[in-house]
C-alpha cells in the first residue's frame, strides 16, 4: 500500500515538474512586467504598472498591433477554408499519391521560417519583374505569405477531426434521399465543426505571433506587432517588452479558453 502511494505520489510530482517547467518562461515574463526597475534584476525594487503605461503610449506597438490583427485575420478566413477543402479531399476521395499531397501541405511546418521568408521574398521580386507590379512589402503579399502558416495546420487539425468521425450519420442521410451537398451541409459540416475551430484558432495565433517569415516581407509604415518588438529591443532594453508579451499571452489564452467552452479542442488536438 505504502508502496502504491508513493509511486502515485512521484507520477503526480513529475506531471506537476513538467507543467512547471513548460510554464516557467511564461511566468518569469508576466513577473518580469511588473518589476519597477529598468535594468532586471532579483529581487525587485519594487512593483509598478508603469511599462504597461509606457506601452500603451507606444505608437508602434498600437500600429503593429493592429496590422497584425488585420492579417491574422485575412490569412485565417482564406487559409481555413482552402486547408479545410484539402483535408476532406485528401480523406475522402480516391485521388492517387495521397500521401506526397499530405506531405506537400504539411511542408512549411517544417521548413524554418527565416528560409521560408527568404524563398517567399526572391519569388516576390521574380514576380514583380512578370506582373509589373508590387508585391512585396505590400499588405496582400504579407497576408499571401500568412496563408501558407494557416493552410498546414488546417489541414493537420481538420484531417484528425475527419479520422475520427462515424460516417454512419452520412450514410443515413443519403438513405433517407439527402442530396450530397444536402448531406455535407447538414450532417458532415457541423461534425467538422471541433477541427475547423481549432484549424481558425491556431491558424490564427501563428500568424499573429509569427516574426521569422514576416521580418523579411514587411515595408515601411507597415508592421506587425512581433516586428515592432524586435525593433523597440534595437535601442532599449527594459519591462516594456514583458508587458506586451504579457498582453500577448492573456489574449491567446483568452481565445483558447474561449474556444475550449464552446468546442472541445482535446477531441482534435
Amino acid at each position: 500500500m505504502d508502496a502504491a502511494l508513493l509511486r502515485r505520489a512521484l507520477y503526480r510530482g513529475s506531471i506537476a515538474f513538467a507543467f512547471l517547467l513548460m510554464l516557467a518562461p511564461v511566468l518569469t515574463v508576466v513577473t518580469i512586467s511588473f518589476f519597477r526597475q529598468e535594468i532586471v534584476s532579483f529581487p525587485p525594487e519594487a512593483l509598478t504598472l508603469r511599462w504597461y503605461v509606457n506601452a500603451w503610449s507606444q505608437q508602434e506597438f498600437a500600429r503593429g498591433f493592429i496590422t497584425s490583427l488585420e492579417v491574422a485575420a485575412l490569412a485565417t478566413l482564406i487559409g481555413v477554408p482552402l486547408g479545410t477543402a484539402a483535408a476532406l479531399a485528401l480523406q475522402r476521395s480516391g485521388i492517387r499519391g495521397k500521401e506526397a499531397l499530405n506531405a506537400l501541405l504539411l511542408g512549411p511546418l517544417a521548413v524554418p521560417g527565416v528560409v521560408a521568408g527568404t524563398a517567399l521574398y526572391m519569388f516576390y521580386l521574380r514576380a514583380e519583374f512578370w506582373l509589373d507590379r508590387d508585391i512585396t512589402a505590400t499588405l496582400e503579399g504579407l497576408v499571401a505569405a500568412h496563408v501558407l502558416l494557416t493552410i498546414p495546420w488546417s489541414v493537420r487539425l481538420v484531417s484528425a477531426s475527419l479520422a475520427g468521425l462515424d460516417r454512419s450519420a452520412e450514410e443515413a442521410a443519403a438513405n433517407l434521399g439527402a442530396r450530397p451537398l444536402t448531406v455535407f451541409w447538414r450532417v458532415t459540416l457541423p461534425m467538422m465543426r471541433p477541427g475547423i475551430v481549432a484549424a481558425a484558432l491556431f491558424s490564427f495565433i501563428q500568424s499573429f505571433e509569427n516574426l521569422e517569415l514576416t521580418l523579411l516581407l514587411v515595408g515601411p509604415g507597415r508592421t506587425t506587432l512581433p516586428v515592432a518588438m524586435l525593433s523597440y529591443l534595437e535601442f532599449r532594453m527594459d519591462p516594456t517588452l514583458s508587458a506586451v508579451a504579457t498582453v500577448q499571452i492573456v489574449l491567446v489564452a483568452a481565445l483558447m479558453l474561449l474556444t475550449d467552452r464552446f468546442v472541445k479542442l482535446s477531441r482534435v488536438v
